[in-house]
């Protein structure tokens, strides 16, 4: 097989962590006297962390540095609060067995810091542990900037080329492309309304975990052109 390792993001793809930062946010809000997020509708921003969230909740109309300080405030409340409701999503742990069994490598490349990520991790009780963990502070660069996955391949000791990058939001499709990977982007995690992950460029686009699958072998019998930057 031409792909030998799947790394994936972490929140909205590998698993749904919405539940407990909308909980932050909104325990964050009550503590401002400001009106709560409904979930429909903050879930959808997870994918842009912790300052999409407050700006979600509280607005643009803040200096860097109030925003700055809501921040710090909402991860000390989420480093407390990291794993009460957040979940794998359905099918993922399938996925993991098969991609083991077939001989290839899987590891986690998000923006999360290690401080929320790790303890995350521990909770979910994965199946199969990940051949690597590359968080958000690991390195200066972060998604969209390739320098996470290309550390990524290092460590797990597989080309670049001969990896597939997975995630729900635009950023992961870039960090992976300029990286040199194949990439699959997915619409189960957390997409706005108006955005199209279908005009990403990604090399695939899936609905559901159980189709991953059958995305990695469809790319594998497809010639990669992608250029590291």
């Amino acid at each position: 097989m031409k792909i030998q390792a799947v790394l994936l993001d972490l929140d909205g793809t590998l698993a749904d962590t919405a539940p407990d930062l909308v909980a932050v946010l909104n325990q964050l809000l009550v503590r401002h006297r400001r009106p709560l997020a409904p979930y429909a509708i903050a879930r959808n921003e997870v994918s842009n962390g912790a300052l999409g969230l407050i700006r979600l909740g509280f607005g643009e109309a803040f200096s860097a540095d109030r925003l700055e300080g809501l921040r710090q405030e909402f991860l000390k409340l989420y480093t407390s609060n990291v794993a009460l409701n957040s979940r794998i999503f359905n099918g993922i742990q399938d996925v993991l067995h098969s991609i083991s069994k077939f001989g290839l490598v899987w590891g986690i490349v998000t923006n999360k810091p290690a401080a929320m990520t790790q303890p995350l991790l521990e909770a979910l009780e994965l199946a199969h542990a990940p051949a690597c963990v590359i968080s958000g502070d690991r390195l200066p660069q972060r998604k969209p900037h390739p320098a996470p996955l290309l550390l990524a391949a290092e460590e797990i000791g597989v080309p670049a080329g001969h990896c597939v990058y997975v995630g729900d939001a635009l950023r992961d499709i870039e960090a992976g492309r300029a990286a040199g990977m194949a990439t699959i982007a997915v619409t189960y995690g957390y997409i706005r309304p108006h955005q199209d992950p279908y005009s990403w460029g990604a090399d695939s686009v899936i609905t559901q975990p159980s189709a991953l699958l059958d995305a990695i072998k469809q790319l594998d019998s497809v010639p990669q052109t992608h250029a590291a930057c």
